[in-house]
């Protein structure tokens, strides 16, 4: 986490506590009754939030407390006296599922807010699957115990305990804390008379819970936008978290969206003045003027250390609770960085003699390589049922193409949903998952890099041996159509039925026949057998040799590879 350096000399460890759960769940009176500074964006205070009651966007509140006893050496080691839990309220209605997905990408620990009168929800079970993928810690928080009857108050509380822990058997979040509390008794429409109940065990709770992961202020800074506003006199701010590096006063950032750079002016940290933030801080960034409608949600930057891109290569991993299957050239809504944009998909594997299972983490960037072979797919593959149970997913990737281009740093988590699915279907929408491996930033990708990515098809035709002419040739039909141009087929090698193998060499006649040298000769029985099939009934109608009823016809089999990205279609055999 970072360290703030705050006005009055103390340093303050910021960690970053993601709200998230069913709308309706009570996560904004929670994160209210926690917090003591407000920031710009807490608590509802969009226009439309308050009109409909329930939160659009991303909200931030903080609070801060005494460092707990195991943090209390590490953190005095690298100058912080206190610890600052700052909540990421995130949206719990369905159609804002790109806001959580935003918001879950820059915290250290989720709390799960559970309706303890309704249980696990559609919304609860997708932002159980987003946290999976971006944080390491969890606690359940099951609110609205108020409303449960006082006689029975305890043991439902008891048995949701023993239902979420079941929930939870097969996840990250195994064994994870639950606790119970009414942050707003009586309703949010209720007066703040009654104080909320079981908050401050919660915060012990998170005291507990807290650690201190790895914060870098190297490298080049970047930072997720999650608000943008003006201040007359001073300039724009632009307030958001910081994902990685660093940034003090006199800065120049890059605001790649608007493809401009701006000075930084000054630095808040929850109305605090600071004059340097780094990876994990919570902090608002004043630059010089720009139009803040431009860039409501975003990304900043070091001067041209983010790529745009059009296409990408992405590691794949399907999520076990969509249901459908995941068929190449479908469309997706890809969550990439901080933007959400549709791409067209397709999958692709390794080839057969290379498959193996994914590795546990999906996406380390030396799995794939623009020197390997790889086999296209029609959908992505799932692992098979056997004896010893489900087996796992093959190890496979994905190419996205997306609609628009997008800009987003290297290795970041992506994110594979059907977001125009019913809000209402009680069904996951999130479909895949994967890291960014390479990405395309030509407008003309499909003609310059594309080729590059040597992803095949395998292709396979039968037809039958016509006729011998010598013990080394034979004549072959059915295997190619009268206007196929067949010398784009000489010098490829058939199969045939019997087990000898030859290679192609010509048309014969106008008919699409072809002939094939067989380099090592017929054998005897194969010889003998294209004998009896040539023993015919005269024309004439006289009374030849019938040929024998079981003889069956010679095949020819003709198996070759077409990359799909080779602009000259060119067939390849191993």
């Amino acid at each position: 986490m970072a360290g703030s350096a705050e006005g009055d000399g103390t340093a303050t460890l910021n960690f970053n506590v993601g709200v998230l759960g069913h709308v309706d769940s009570g996560k904004t009176s929670l994160a209210r009754a926690l917090s003591s500074t407000a920031s710009t964006a807490a608590f509802d205070k969009n226009p439309q939030s308050r009109e409909r009651g329930i939160t659009l966007d991303l909200g931030f509140s903080s609070f801060s407390v005494e460092l707990p006893e195991h943090l209390r050496e590490q953190c005095r080691e690298r100058g912080f006296s206190r610890l600052q839990f700052t909540l990421v309220d995130c949206p719990g209605h369905a159609s804002l599922i790109r806001t959580i997905i935003g918001g879950a990408q820059i915290i250290d620990l989720m709390m799960l807010v559970v309706d303890v009168t309704k249980g696990v929800q559609t919304q609860t079970a997708e932002c159980l699957v987003i946290g999976e993928m971006t944080c390491p810690r969890m606690v359940v928080v099951l609110n609205k115990t108020d409303l449960l009857p006082a006689a029975k108050r305890q043991a439902t509380i008891d048995k949701m305990t023993k239902r979420m822990l079941k929930t939870l058997e097969n996840t990250r979040f195994q064994g994870c804390p639950v606790i119970a509390v009414a942050a707003k008794p009586g309703g949010p429409e209720a007066p703040d008379t009654e104080l909320p109940q079981g908050v401050p065990e919660l915060i012990e709770l998170l005291k507990a819970q807290a650690y201190l992961p790895h914060r870098d202020p190297s490298g080049p800074f970047l930072m997720a936008v999650d608000h943008c506003f003006s201040i007359r006199g001073q300039g724009t701010v632009m307030t958001g978290t910081v994902l990685q590096g660093a940034v003090s006063l006199n800065d120049g950032i890059e605001i790649p969206a608007l493809k401009v750079t701006r000075k930084v002016k000054s630095l808040q940290m929850f109305r605090r003045a600071v004059s340097r933030a780094m990876q994990g801080d919570r902090v608002g960034v004043c630059v010089t003027q720009f139009d803040p409608k431009l860039l409501e949600r975003g990304v900043v930057c070091t001067p041209e250390s983010l790529r745009t891109l059009h296409a990408a290569v992405v590691s794949v991993r399907k999520i076990g609770y969509y249901r459908g299957a995941l068929p190449t050239r479908s469309k997706f809504h890809i969550t990439i960085g901080h933007e959400t944009v549709m791409a067209r998909v397709t999958f692709f594997g390794p080839a057969p003699a290379e498959a193996g299972p994914a590795p546990a983490e999906a996406g380390p960037a030396h799995s794939f390589s623009f020197d390997r072979d790889y086999l296209f797919q029609e959908e992505y593959v799932t692992g098979q049922p056997g004896a010893a149970g489900e087996a796992p997913d093959p190890e496979q990737w994905a190419l996205l193409e997306f609609e628009k281009p997008v800009t987003c740093p290297p290795l970041c988590l992506v994110i594979g949903s059907k977001l125009d699915t019913d809000i209402h279907a009680n069904t996951c929408r999130l479909a895949f998952h994967g890291r960014l491996l390479c990405g395309f930033e030509d407008r003309g990708y499909a003609e310059t890099e594309l080729p590059r990515l040597r992803i095949y098809k395998t292709k396979q035709r039968e037809g039958q041996v016509e006729r011998v002419t010598d013990d080394y040739t034979v004549i072959g039909r059915n295997l190619f159509k009268k206007e196929t141009n067949l010398q784009l087929f000489v010098g490829l090698k058939v199969t045939l039925s019997t087990g000898e193998t030859g290679v192609i060499e010509g048309g014969f006649g106008q008919s699409g026949k072809f002939k094939i040298r067989v380099p090592g000769g017929l054998g005897p029985e194969t010889r003998q057998l294209l004998a009896a099939m040539s023993k015919r009934k005269p024309k004439s109608g006289g009374q030849g040799e019938e040929p024998r009823a079981d003889a069956q016809p010679i095949g020819v089999l003709l198996c070759f590879k077409r990359y799909v990205f080779d602009p000259h279609k060119k067939m390849v055999q191993s």
